[in-house]
């Protein structure tokens, strides 16, 4: 069995004006352009009125090399999502108005094909091999990991804000 571990949970909610299609497709495409391979594993929309709440959750994923891997989550969701008419440098633009939440969860998974697996002895050697052989690189993917998920949230972040203070 692979050895899974969490390295990091990052978290952005703002409430105001954003466009929800813009964000939607900017993290996508992130992670996209930053090798990772993007499974949309729910979406749920439930309309109440002029308003809706959703629900998307994305599983995404990396292979490093044979012995690492990088799989994450990411969970947005919106609550209250209605349309709104804004005014931005004379131009009428069609925006959303509402309360967004962006959840991004990653692991970091050592040996995923479970090959030190087999028996006792090569749990054993693998767990030196951690410990003492490469534990600089652990510590590396550990941090390229960290750096990822915080890149994409700060990213979301920033998008969010700019869009709502125009």
């Amino acid at each position: 069995m692979p050895e899974r571990e969490e390295i990091i949970k990052e978290k952005v909610d703002i409430s105001g004006i954003f466009d929800f299609k813009t964000v939607y497709g900017f993290a996508y495409n992130w992670l996209k352009d930053e090798g990772y391979g993007v499974v949309e594993e729910k979406y749920s929309e439930k309309v109440s009125g002029n308003s809706r709440d959703i629900l998307i959750k994305w599983a995404f994923g990396k292979q490093l090399s044979d012995y690492f891997k990088i799989d994450g989550e990411v969970e947005m969701e919106i609550k209250g999502l209605t349309d709104v008419e804004v005014e931005i440098n004379g131009d009428r633009k069609k925006m959303n108005k509402g309360k967004i939440g962006v959840e991004i969860k990653a692991l970091m998974i050592m040996d995923p094909d479970g090959k030190w697996d087999k028996n006792a002895f090569y749990k054993f050697i693998r767990e030196l091999y951690n410990k003492y052989v490469i534990p600089s690189r652990v510590e590396s993917v550990r941090n390229t990991i960290k750096k990822d998920v915080v890149e994409l949230k700060e990213q979301i972040k920033a998008l969010l804000e700019l869009t709502g203070k125009r």
